[in-house]
């Protein structure tokens, strides 16, 4: 009977996006016109039915990664993990909760809900990075004497006429579930947006996927523009999904088309849901894993949901050596395309890896909030281990929940940050010592940036489930964001607190 279900569901789906799209291109008068009108104010549109069994969406992956424990510095000193710039997860959840749904628990990610705020770090005037310590006690945490270290490590700011010349190609999903919610609209006027913020230098390639791949425009310069953008236009959803032929084929482009000294980058944007060829992140890595090697980065962009799968669109800018982002709205499109454009393409490290000593005569124990995805073996430290790749003005944070010694004063830990640079292939390391008297002796005196990033690692945390979260309280949460607000008022703020709300809300209704 569920199967039955689930194949009237399908087929339904099937023939209501027929109908839709033809709406689209027909009814609504066709071109970006039409797509603009059929998009929410979410960025997205409706399809009007509801998966069956009760779910949020129907065929949705996500992954369990567990939860990070407490460490006794007696049994190991050392944390060490790859950095990490993703905040899809952030707008995955963002999505679910504007749906009216709380997001499972193993889409929650705490360090990208972490690092998908800016948290006003003064960037580095020559090294690749600035370190900035903070601590004080931990507002969430568990028990008694909790301090919470934050970690900011702030990259290099590369000003924009100083960026490389981009070589970019776009590998585009255009399978029938790009019609769904619109996605392939929002990916076409994210790009049309993009083709703005080109210049001369700059090269673009798109291939298209659906059963098969095919491209739909050569590397072309932006002379071009009226080409680019025809190319954009004539976009519209078919088949199945054949991820692994699309980007076999824009690696092929990618490396025919590469220059010395320029960005050389592939653009991956798709709901993720492979369904003809290799279909897991490993096996459609290892068939361009020499491509990789060589230099050219994978960035890949999800969208949509229900249908979607963020376990290979994760794993595949993890082991492509780019990062991940989720569109749910045009705002975040936008943001991504747009205004991340410098530092979303131009790498300043590669292979970029944490490693923090904790003192064991000041450190009884240590937890590392996130990350659990990134955790790599202390020996990798300092050999070939893939770390993460961190682009121009972007910054990590991690956070750490320190339980000290009675009385324990002097050199809690060292940080030791290493990656390789991008140009010259130079592997260096620095350090920074962190010593308790920059412990604040209240959660309310130290800065409001934060206090902002252990509110939202809590939030994050609570979500997950996770077991130091169990006395937590989404109440609490609103409470601290509330205070928090005031001090720094911007969009992204406000919009964390109405979703705290919301969440509230569904968590109420649950347990109803």
């Amino acid at each position: 009977m569920k199967a039955k279900l689930k194949i009237f569901y399908r087929l339904s789906t099937v023939l209501m996006m027929c109908g839709l799209m033809l709406f689209i291109y027909t009814g609504c008068g066709g071109g970006e016109d039409a797509e603009e009108s059929a998009v929410s104010d979410f960025g997205y549109i409706s399809t009007g039915l509801n998966p069956p069994n009760g779910a949020a969406y129907d065929d949705v992956f996500f992954k369990e990664y567990g939860t990070n424990p407490f460490i006794d510095t007696e049994d190991d000193h050392f944390s060490t993990f790859g950095m990490d710039v993703d905040t899809a997860s952030y707008s995955v959840m963002r999505r679910y909760l504007r749906d009216g749904h709380l997001p499972p628990t193993e889409a929650v990610r705490v360090e990208e809900f972490v690092n998908a705020f800016d948290y006003n770090y003064v960037p580095p005037s020559q090294d690749a990075f600035a370190v900035h310590i903070e601590g004080a006690p931990s507002r969430f945490g568990e028990g008694k004497r909790l301090q919470l270290l934050r970690i900011g490590i702030q990259g290099r700011v590369i000003p924009d006429e100083n960026r490389k010349d981009a070589t970019l190609t776009f590998v585009i999903d255009v399978s029938g579930s790009m019609a769904m919610e619109n996605r392939l609209g929002l990916v076409k006027r994210a790009l049309t947006l993009l083709v703005e913020q080109l210049r001369p230098g700059d090269e673009v390639a798109i291939v298209v996927y659906g059963t098969r791949a095919r491209t739909v425009l050569p590397h072309t310069g932006i002379e071009g523009r009226e080409a680019i953008l025809e190319a954009i236009h004539s976009l519209t959803p078919d088949g199945s999904t054949n991820a692994e032929e699309g980007l076999r084929l824009g690696y092929k482009h990618a490396l025919r088309n590469a220059r010395v000294g320029n960005i050389n980058r592939v653009i991956l944007c798709s709901d993720g849901v492979a369904n003809v060829g290799e279909t897991g992140p490993d096996a459609i890595l290892k068939t361009i894993r020499s491509h990789v090697e060589e230099g050219i980065t994978l960035t890949t962009v999800g969208l949509g949901m229900g249908n979607y799968n963020d376990v290979l669109m994760e794993q595949l800018a993890n082991k492509g050596n780019g990062s991940y982002a989720y569109v749910d709205t045009f705002s975040e499109a936008k943001r991504i395309f747009v205004e991340n454009l410098t530092g979303t393409l131009q790498v300043i490290a590669k292979d970029a890896k944490v490693q923090v000593d904790f003192n064991p005569e000041v450190v009884s124990r240590f937890r590392l909030l996130g990350y659990e995805n990134r955790r790599l073996d202390h020996e990798d430290f300092r050999d070939d281990a893939d770390g993460g790749e961190i682009g121009s003005g972007h910054s990590v944070t991690a956070l750490y929940e320190v339980k000290l010694h009675e009385g324990a004063t002097g050199q809690l830990a060292t940080v030791f940050i290493r990656s390789e640079d991008p140009d010259t292939h130079r592997v260096s390391e620095t350090n920074e010592e962190i010593f308790t008297t920059e412990l604040n002796g209240t959660f309310e005196t130290v800065s409001p940036e934060f206090q902002l990033a252990a509110t939202v690692a809590e939030f994050a945390e609570i979500l997950r489930e996770s077991f130091w979260a169990q006395e937590g309280s989404l109440e609490a949460v609103q409470q601290s964001i509330e205070g928090i607000a005031p001090q720094i008022p911007n969009e992204q703020v406000d919009e964390l607190s109405h979703l705290i709300s919301q969440a509230i809300r569904f968590k109420a209704r649950e347990s109803e």
